[in-house]
């Protein structure tokens, strides 16, 4: 091996030298003649000893072949690793310059480091080496950025250079490739890549926003998901005006609006969602109109909205500070917002909050809004459409009850929510982001006042008051009130005067009665009143209450007369003696008892002694009886009575003589009756002494005396009075008696009548101003009752309604009649202990009638009708929308509650949901009926109150709603996935596809037609479809030659119902031949040299094709379904038949084309460019002509290459242009490239895998 040539710096092996040792000969011995010969033989040459190392890897570790070996292997490896980093481009898309840099480094290094190792035969020169490496970097560029090799061109170009030819027209074997193979003529390809699908949606999460005075602004969300806009535009369609306006937000707006969307969430994965905000300032319907990303496309939105109205807002209206006791509050709550609206308030009493009440569904009268309707996002789809559904209403809510109590009475607004859930709460604030009101006007405070009562207390009619003349006296009234203890407040008092010289007969107030007003201080203040007459309460009240006045409401004032005294005397003579023993005086004393005489007794010229008598009567008799004989001299010096004070008497002296008298008293032990006005009274008086007698009496009344004597014969007598025309007390007394001996004795028993003012009467108080009440059904009703007279009183009534009359007795003056049965009430008559009263005509009669109680109805109309005890409601089909409503009868709110129960139509079980509660603010309530599943659905109404009634089950009918809810009908292949056989031409004995109905007939059928390579479906429809099964036929106009799908689109039964199958059901093939035709593969008539004509033969194959060529006839045989020749001369191509294998029959055709010579087309400027766009987005085809216009030009639409798969054509279109210059905006992914081009006379097409036969079509003229 040492032998072994090695290569010298920079060059090849060098070649063996041979050494030449000298001849032991002397340099100058002669050559011989023959040195050849005799000569000894020279030594082997030796080789030159290696001034080089030999290679890095020792020969004796590894031999050079071995280092050769490990060199090819390691070689080998790197082909291997490149080949596979080629895969994994392929299949994973990664970057193609880093590999390509990595590879060529790695040669660079290969290629340069190998003559280093000095491995025998791999020690190439540098320049070597650079262009080993050149050659790898080419191929490292072709594999790392797939730079496909033509293999398949160089070997049909070295085919064709060998043998290139094909049938022509003429029947004969030609060389395309001069003709058609001028790829100059269709340049260019455009590649359009659709990126992944971005989307943007507005208030994804249907967040409620709103705009007022302490929010100015909100930050409404927009969710975009891979895509980074550059662009928004927003639309934003005013609530009052429907106008609309146009929202931009720019590319450094948007910038900064996702760079602080994303720093708050901390996003780390680009392609999740991202919410951004966008601040408005303004009330409207906001609508996403446009998104634009970097690309410049459009991002489609979806169909949302996003509705910023005013944000809600309530008050309670002022209505006054002040109330009283028993009165209707008369508070509104006024609450503004888009409605429905709810709101939620509490009361508060004498600082104690009660529950808190709430109204739902607050809107105006007839409103309509889609918010009960909608279950989408989109309300609204189109700034065309009316959005005043959203603008704030302002609506009043009244709120009227009793106020039972007494003291300070709070109204406060604690919440209230709009349609759109905007909830605005007047009480707390733990939601930072729900907006804050002012609380200004949310509450109203009122004080409620207890009401006064007033009436006469420690007077009775039949004992006047009395006050002397020129003095006064205080009207004897009391207060109290409807609440515990005397009213504090300033009293108003109103009475009528009438005096005493105009009162009525009947003693009642005369015409010309005086209405006098006063105002009382304090509780223990009392009018003052002087003059006599007759004085009558009307009203009583506080400076804030209206009271109410009892009986006793009047007063009769009197001055009686100035006491006086008259008098008359006699001896008291002992009878038996006949000598006076003292004086009897008769005294006749006017005025008011009781009477005070002072007098003075003197005897003789003796100092006078005062004495004082007492009487209780208007007469009596003073006897004078000194227990001294003697003058005696009697002088009345004054007299007063229980009016008047003292006053002195003039002129009165009696002079005393002694003289015994007959008798005469009452027989009675009681001296004092009752008696009516008009009535007499008797009295029985027993006489003792010896009769006859006479007896002399007399009747004392306001100061006036009758007197009156009787002959009397019996020792008892009878004094029987006229009628006692006026009212007070009387006094019937004994004056004297005479005895048949002529003795007359004075007497000093007397009787007293009193005789009441007026008859008793009754009538009905009024309630609230009103003598007619209504009340709760069941509950106790207290009519009033007003009494004059003295108790008891006795009460006979009738209820007119009834016919029913009862007798009833009360004790208290003002009292109640109380009755749990409704009617007109008259009272009769009425008597108290003493007299029959009468009845006052203006107050006798009281009407008691129920509130009736709340009822619930159900409207009928031609769709809901009552048959069987119910109300039946019109069908409706499976998961349709639906509601009912329901008629309420009562007074709001109403509280419904109603069970739901199912029957199934299939099973017949029957399923019942609990009890759904519901409250009705109006007079109708709208309930939204269950769809959801095939089968009976029953609604009955079980309880129903409202604000005055709650629920009673003795007395509520309930109601029952049924409704039916029809199966949705269906339609189903008998056969699904089999492939039915038709032909292009209308035959007998056709296949029909059989399908199966479900529901009620007759049935509406659509089916879909899907051909194959058409994207737009047929629509074929089927109507009165009278049976279940039903034998589908496709009308012929409608097939297509080839494999069609067919699948169910949509069905309707007989009930209206309709069912639309779910894309990708199940479906049937139909598949349509031809009985042998002859067609163009495309349609135009002109040709131009070079191309090829081709037709599709349908039929049987072999065929055998009948044609002329420049009037000369031709025949052909073609094994396949493709007839093609290439048209090397212009002329006139007619096919004239065809013939298959199948059929003797010929079809007789006539299909010309005329072939003339070729435009040229480019595509994006003749190169391959890439677009990308996203979903939605489009761009432009950019086409470039050559030739004469018209052009007509054809290009496919094929997948996209990659990952190792082929592109497969999609679509093929053709267009016209009739300029040099044609663009045509395209959105779907692909490969674009022009198949054909044709102006006005030629055409040429490429041959595209995937396009068998297709070339471009001329313009017809």
């Amino acid at each position: 091996m040492n032998g072994t040539p090695r290569r010298g710096p920079g060059g090849f092996p060098s070649t063996p030298q041979t050494q030449r040792k000298s001849s032991p000969r002397s340099s100058n011995a002669p050559t011989p003649s023959r040195p050849n010969v005799g000569a000894p033989l020279p030594n082997l040459p030796s080789a030159p000893k290696d001034t080089s190392s030999g290679p890095m890897i020792s020969t004796d570790v590894l031999s050079a072949a071995q280092q050769r070996f490990y060199v090819s292997a390691f070689y080998m490896g790197l082909w291997a690793w490149r080949l596979w980093d080629f895969y994994t481009l392929a299949i994973e898309d990664e970057e193609s310059l880093p590999l390509c840099m990595k590879w060529c480094f790695i040669d660079v290094v290969f290629m340069f480091c190998i003559p280093l190792l000095q491995i025998p035969w791999l020690e190439w020169s540098n320049a070597a080496a650079f262009l080993l490496f050149a050659a790898h970097a080419v191929i490292d560029v072709m594999f790392m950025f797939r730079i496909g090799l033509p293999v398949n061109s160089w070997f049909l170009t070295l085919l064709a250079f060998f043998y290139d030819s094909e049938l022509a027209i003429s029947e004969r074997s030609v060389k395309p490739g001069p003709i058609i193979h001028n790829a100059s003529l269709i340049l260019g390809k455009q590649i359009i890549n659709i990126l992944p699908e971005g989307s943007a949606v507005l208030n994804p999460n249907r967040e409620s926003f709103c705009l007022n005075s302490s929010v100015t602004h909100v930050d409404i969300p927009i969710q975009i998901n891979q895509t980074e806009p550059v662009e928004i535009e927003l639309f934003r369609i005013d609530i009052d005006t429907n106008q609309n306006e146009t929202i931009t937000i720019k590319k450094n707006e948007l910038k900064n609006i996702i760079k602080k969307a994303r720093k708050d969430i901390k996003v780390v994965d680009p392609a999740d969602p991202l919410t951004i905000r966008h601040t408005v300032k303004k009330t409207g319907v906001y609508l996403l109109k446009r998104v634009l990303d970097q690309s410049k496309l459009e991002v489609r939105p979806r169909a949302s909205s996003l509705v910023v109205a005013a944000c809600p807002k309530a008050q309670v209206r002022p209505t006054g500070d002040h109330r009283c006791r028993n009165d209707l509050s008369d508070v509104a709550l006024e609450v503004e917002g888009t409605p429905p609206l709810r709101i939620k308030y509490r009361t508060t009493v004498g600082g104690k909050p009660r529950e808190a009440s709430e109204f739902q569904s607050v809107q105006p009268e007839d409103f309509v809004t889609p918010l009960s309707r909608h279950t989408s996002q989109a309300l609204v789809h189109s700034n065309r459409q009316d959005v005043s559904w959203a603008r704030p209403q302002k609506i009043k809510v009244a709120l009227n009850e009793t106020l039972t109590s007494s003291g300070v009475w709070l109204y406060a607004v604690e919440e209230v929510q709009d349609a759109l859930g905007n909830v605005v709460s007047y009480v707390g604030f733990d939601d930072e982001d729900r907006p804050r009101a002012k609380s200004g006007s949310v509450e109203q405070s009122f004080t409620v006042h207890e009401r006064p009562i007033l009436k006469l207390e420690g007077y009775s009619p039949q004992r006047p008051l009395q006050v002397a003349k020129g003095k006064s006296a205080r009207l004897p009234i009391h207060y109290s009130s409807t609440g515990k203890g005397q009213s504090r407040d300033v009293h108003t008092i109103e009475y009528l005067f009438t005096p005493e010289s105009d009162i009525s007969p009947d003693w009642s107030h005369s015409e010309n009665a005086e209405l006098k007003k006063q105002t009382m201080r304090t509780p223990s203040e009392q009018p003052l009143i002087s003059v006599a007459g007759l004085y009558t309460i009307q009203s009583v009240a506080t400076e804030f209450c209206q009271g109410e006045v009892l009986e006793p409401t009047s007063c009769l004032l009197q001055n009686p007369p100035e006491p006086d005294l008259s008098l008359s005397s006699e001896d008291i003579v002992d009878k038996c003696a006949g000598n006076p023993i003292g004086l009897r005086v008769g005294l006749d004393l006017t005025g008011s008892p009781p009477f005070t005489i002072v007098y003075s007794q003197q005897r003789g010229r003796e100092k006078p002694k005062r004495l004082t008598q007492s009487i209780s009567a208007v007469r009596s008799t003073l006897d004078l009886t000194p227990s001294d004989a003697g003058h005696y001299t009697y002088t009345f010096e004054s007299i007063k009575d229980w009016i008047y004070e003292e006053r002195p008497l003039h002129n009165i002296i009696l002079q005393q003589n002694v003289k015994p008298p007959a008798s005469a008293h009452f027989d009675e032990a009681v001296t004092t009756k009752q008696a009516c006005i008009d009535d007499t009274v008797e009295f029985d008086v027993k006489l003792q002494g010896e009769g006859p007698w006479t007896l002399d009496y007399e009747v004392v009344h306001n100061g006036k005396r009758t007197k009156y004597s009787a002959e009397v014969e019996e020792e008892h007598y009878t004094i029987k009075t006229q009628k006692l025309a006026n009212g007070g007390e009387y006094t019937v007394a004994l004056a004297s008696i005479t005895d048949k001996m002529g003795c007359k004795l004075y007497l000093k028993e007397e009787a007293k009548v009193t005789v009441r003012h007026e008859r008793p009467k009754a009538y009905f108080a009024h309630i609230e101003g009103k003598l007619s009440v209504m009340a709760l059904e069941g509950k106790t009703v207290h009519l009033p009752l007003r009494f004059t007279g003295k108790g008891p009183w006795t009460l006979e009534y009738e209820n007119l309604d009834l016919g029913e009359v009862r007798t009833i007795g009360f004790d208290k003056a003002n009292d109640d009649l109380d009755t749990q049965i409704g009617g007109v009430y008259q009272l009769l008559s009425v008597s108290d202990s003493v007299c029959p009263g009468y009845i006052d005509e203006k107050a006798s009669q009281f009407a008691v009638a129920w509130i009736p109680r709340p009822k619930i109805t159900v409207p009928q109309s031609a769709s809901t009708i009552f048959e069987a005890g119910k109300y039946v409601k019109e069908a409706v089909c499976e998961g349709d929308e639906d509601a009912f409503d329901v008629l309420l009868h009562g007074h709001p709110p109403f509280d419904i509650s109603y069970e739901q129960s199912f029957k199934d139509r299939k099973s017949g079980k029957i399923a019942t949901r609990g009890k759904q509660d519901q409250r009705a603010l109006s007079g109708s309530a709208s309930i939204r009926a269950d769809t959801s599943k095939a089968g009976t659905y029953e609604y009955k109404f079980v309880e129903l109150g409202d604000s005055k009634y709650d629920h009673a089950d003795k007395t509520f009918l309930p109601v029952t709603i049924q409704q039916t809810v029809n199966p949705l009908p269906s339609a189903r292949f008998n056969n699904p996935g089999r492939t039915y056989s038709y032909c292009s031409r209308e035959s007998d004995g056709e296949e029909v596809i059989p399908v199966i109905l479900d529901g009620e007939a007759p049935f509406y059928l659509e089916v879909e037609i899907k051909h194959q390579g058409t994207p737009k479906p047929e629509i074929s429809i089927h109507k009165n479809i009278p049976t279940h099964k039903y034998d589908l036929k496709i009308e012929h106009r409608k097939l297509h030659l080839g494999t069609s799908a067919i699948t169910i689109r949509k069905v309707r039964d007989a009930r209206g119902c309709t069912f639309k199958p779910s894309p990708g059901g199940p479906r049937v093939q139909i598949s349509v031949h031809d009985a042998p035709t002859a067609t163009a593969l495309e349609d135009r008539t002109h040709f131009c040299v070079g191309e090829r004509l081709s037709f599709a033969l349908g039929g049987q194959v072999p065929f055998t094709v009948y044609y002329t060529f420049e009037k000369q006839e031709r025949k052909a045989s073609n094994p396949g379904t493709t007839f093609r020749r290439l048209a090397e001369l212009p002329g006139s191509f007619t096919i004239t038949g065809l013939r298959d294998s199948a059929s003797e029959c010929l079809a007789a055709l006539n299909i010309t084309k005329e072939i003339h010579p070729i435009p040229s087309v480019r595509l994006s400027g003749g190169q391959v460019s890439e677009v990308d766009i996203h979903e939605g987005g489009n761009t432009d085809l950019e086409f470039q002509f050559w030739g004469t216009p018209p052009f007509e030009f054809t290009y496919t639409r094929s997948t996209n290459a990659y990952r190792g798969r082929k592109s497969k054509v999609l679509e093929i279109r053709t267009e016209v242009s009739h300029d040099l210059h044609m663009s045509i905006p395209v959105q779907e992914e692909g490969t674009y490239e022009v198949v054909s081009i044709k102006d006005r006379w030629c055409s040429f097409a490429k041959q595209v895998e995937g396009v068998e036969g297709k070339a471009g079509q001329k313009l017809l003229q």
